[in-house]
């Protein structure tokens, strides 16, 4: 491994190239007719935790346990991770220790970083065969699985495009049609769904994962890619205007529930199945299940997120009307791992057209193979707003330094969160927050830099 290429994982920048033995830690076993022979070995997966739907989860580790079992004689044992930065951080150990997981399942923004740490497995034509080929994924899943075709890591898992919820009863009986296309039109419906105990937007401003996407979205569509080459652009006045609009439905405008500076996602969700808001901000098919067996089934629909930005009333020249970052889940292998077939037949299986309808069903996500996203597709019309969305999405800058660049975005709002159960964030203080996060992140960018 190339030492420069270490410095880019952020706190692990640090460490002793020698202590890593990553490549030459053993090879992979053999294979024979396609068929890999694991009996007497375990496979090691790492994977998000399911908070929304954990018993489930556990339920569909033991189902693809079983029959990855059957398939290869090899068991599997799960480890998990809570947020981003326990993602960030379990890829630092294991690339730093060179022993881990031999697999790992990460959110789609994470594989720029862990393609430039040059510990997991690239593919060829041979590795893709292996996982069932690269034709059997959706062509925009693969949007973000390397910096081009020639240089992929990461295996889409499932597709994840965020889109807006909206409940069709309450939006017909404040004599509205469907919700805004623009940012400014969404807050003044907002304005007009909210009364008494009924909020215009449910959203987590203690979600581990989802606040700094609102401020990438808004930037994005304001011509602020928020990196431009090697250059950080977070003091920026498109940035400024992204955080003062977040924290302001809540603080200035009020449309959404003073608790909800406490919740995560899965918490909004539910005051939205409640009918306790009219709209869920920046959701996902994962919710689909939760809001078909609550209150407001037959009562919601989806549609793609605005795309003009926040004080503008149509999209400005130089901005891009993205809808969503390319979301959802990969796959990459760790070169250190000794069970690299055994790596290839887990991701054979679990992106298969079975499992991934399979998936679908228990937990609502899309489909990454694209023969069980067309059935999908072909089967619930409701969905048709997230194909739009995917098709309009969008990938976060491929560098190494976005894991900590999407990091410093969402601290700030995490620093922020008492001032916003208390009241409001001044201007001075977002200022001096972006301000950090706009070091921060140049000092990330110029390791990614020097490592090239």
């Amino acid at each position: 491994m190339n030492r420069a290429k270490l410095r880019l994982i952020g706190a692990a920048a640090s460490i002793s190239i020698g202590a890593l033995g990553l490549v030459a830690c053993g090879g992979p076993e053999a294979a024979t007719d396609g068929k890999v022979d694991g009996a007497g070995k375990t496979l090691n997966v790492l994977v998000g935790a399911n908070a929304q739907h954990g018993e489930k989860y556990k339920v569909w580790q033991a189902h693809i346990a079983e029959e990855f079992k059957k398939s290869t004689g090899a068991d599997v044992e799960f480890e998990t991770f809570a947020s981003a930065s326990d993602e960030l951080s379990k890829i630092q150990t294991s690339v730093v220790s060179g022993q881990g997981p031999d697999v790992y399942s990460v959110g789609t923004t994470f594989v720029p970083t862990a393609y430039s740490t040059d510990a997991f497995v690239k593919f060829d034509d041979q590795q893709w065969d292996k996982v069932g080929g690269r034709d059997r994924f959706v062509p925009a899943t693969l949007g973000i699985s390397g910096p081009d075709e020639k240089n992929e890591v990461g295996v889409p898992f499932l597709s994840r495009p965020f889109v807006l919820a909206y409940n069709t009863e309450l939006f017909e009986k404040a004599g509205l049609g469907k919700p805004a296309e623009t940012w400014d039109g969404l807050l003044e419906q907002a304005k007009k769904l909210t009364g008494g105990s009924t909020y215009g937007f449910a959203t987590g401003y203690a979600d581990n994962y989802s606040p700094w996407k609102f401020i990438w979205t808004m930037a994005n569509q304001a011509g602020n890619p928020l990196v431009d080459g090697d250059k950080a652009r977070l003091e920026d006045p498109a940035v400024l205007k992204a955080y003062e609009t977040y924290f302001g439905w809540l603080t200035k405008d009020k449309v959404v529930n003073p608790a909800a500076a406490g919740w995560n996602d899965s918490q909004a969700a539910a005051d939205f199945a409640a009918g306790k808001s009219a709209m869920m901000l920046m959701t996902t098919a994962n919710a689909k299940p939760t809001f078909d067996s609550s209150a407001i089934k037959g009562k919601y629909a989806f549609t793609t997120m605005p795309t003009v930005p926040p004080g503008q009333s149509t999209a400005p020249s130089g901005g891009n009307a993205v809808t969503s970052i390319i979301s959802g889940d990969d796959l990459v292998i760790a070169e250190y791992s000794e069970n690299q077939d055994l790596a290839a037949a887990y991701i054979k299986l679990v992106t298969s057209e079975d499992e991934q309808l399979h998936y679908h069903k228990t937990f609502g996500d899309l489909p990454a193979n694209a023969a069980a996203a067309k059935k999908v597709a072909d089967a619930d019309a409701a969905l048709a707003p997230m194909i739009e969305s995917a098709k309009q999405a969008k990938s976060t800058p491929f560098t190494g330094a976005w894991g900590d660049i999407q990091l410093a975005l969402t601290n700030i709002v995490a620093q922020a969160r008492p001032a916003l159960a208390n009241g409001g964030v001044s201007q001075s203080a977002i200022e001096a927050a972006l301000a950090q996060a706009q070091k921060d992140a140049q000092a990330s960018l110029d390791r990614a830099a020097a490592s090239k």
